[in-house]
């Protein structure tokens, strides 16, 4: 099992950006796929984004395509979550989800693909 926490969330304007760091306690992040999920309040929590282990393969959520980036920093044992031209419909509690892989190239779309879980950090953005 992996500790994770969140870091970087905040309140900000739209069009604005903010930068999302997820890092693990005690254990290598660069060993596990790792996802960013989020829930807004009344909403059920959907894939922001997700990475490989190995750090090559991506994907996004719909509403992330073109505006946030996913990448690994192995050096400072992160991932990071670029987030840019962000709206109203941002606004919810962003969550680190990391797994061990099958394959180093794999990665997961799914809440249920994901065994531990970060606390979340909020992000609100304001018109």
């Amino acid at each position: 099992q992996v500790q994770l926490i969140e870091s970087g969330g905040g309140l900000v304007q739209a069009g604005g950006s903010l930068r999302l760091s997820c890092a693990a306690s005690g254990r290598t992040l660069s060993n596990y796929a790792v996802a960013w999920f989020r829930q807004a309040p009344g909403k059920a929590r959907e894939l922001v984004a997700c990475i490989s282990r190995n750090g090559v393969n991506t994907d996004y959520g719909d509403s992330a395509k073109g505006r946030f980036t996913i990448s690994r920093d192995s050096a400072k044992n992160t991932v990071t979550l670029q987030l840019n031209n962000l709206n109203t419909e941002d606004t919810a509690v962003y969550y680190c989800a990391a797994r061990d892989p099958l394959y180093s190239a794999t990665y997961y779309n799914y809440e249920r693909d994901y065994e531990d879980w970060g606390q979340g950090t909020q992000v609100t953005v304001s018109s």
